[in-house]
């Protein structure tokens, strides 16, 4: 009689612990598909503003070529913060050299030089490295 109810109470005891463990999964997965698709957002803006401060540059306009580096800057930090919270680190070191590229090239900017325009590209391709790997489950 004793050991039908310690195991009745085990049995017990490993289905809250499974139907617990399913809850919190679930809730992880929903969470971790929203830092994904924020994490694009973040990326596309990047990219699309660095690609408008080489259009800026190769049209000789610096100063909205600096405003658009500038938000580049705000939504590849962002999109960092993203991927080391999604366990990411290498994608994070990767934004890194484009986030250095963007403030190297803002700077040419600021002296009013084309090379700017070369600087900029190398971080556009490397933000387009990192959303290849951004829809890839990990």
């Amino acid at each position: 009689m004793m050991t039908k109810r310690v195991v009745g109470m085990a049995a017990a005891l490993l289905v809250a612990l499974g139907v617990g463990w399913a809850r919190g999964a679930s809730g992880r997965g929903d969470v971790d598909r929203a830092l994904r698709t924020e994490l694009r957002d973040d990326l596309l803006e990047g990219r699309a503003a660095v690609l408008e401060a080489r259009l800026d540059v190769y049209s000789v306009n610096f100063g909205d070529a600096s405003r658009h580096f500038e938000t580049a800057r705000r939504a590849l930090r962002s999109a960092d913060a993203r991927l080391n919270g999604l366990g990411r680190p290498e994608d994070a070191k990767r934004l890194e050299l484009a986030l250095t590229r963007i403030d190297e090239a803002q700077r040419m900017a600021g002296q009013l030089k084309q090379d700017a325009n070369t600087l900029a590209a190398d971080a556009a391709r490397t933000i387009n490295d990192v959303m290849r790997g951004s829809t890839a489950p990990r």
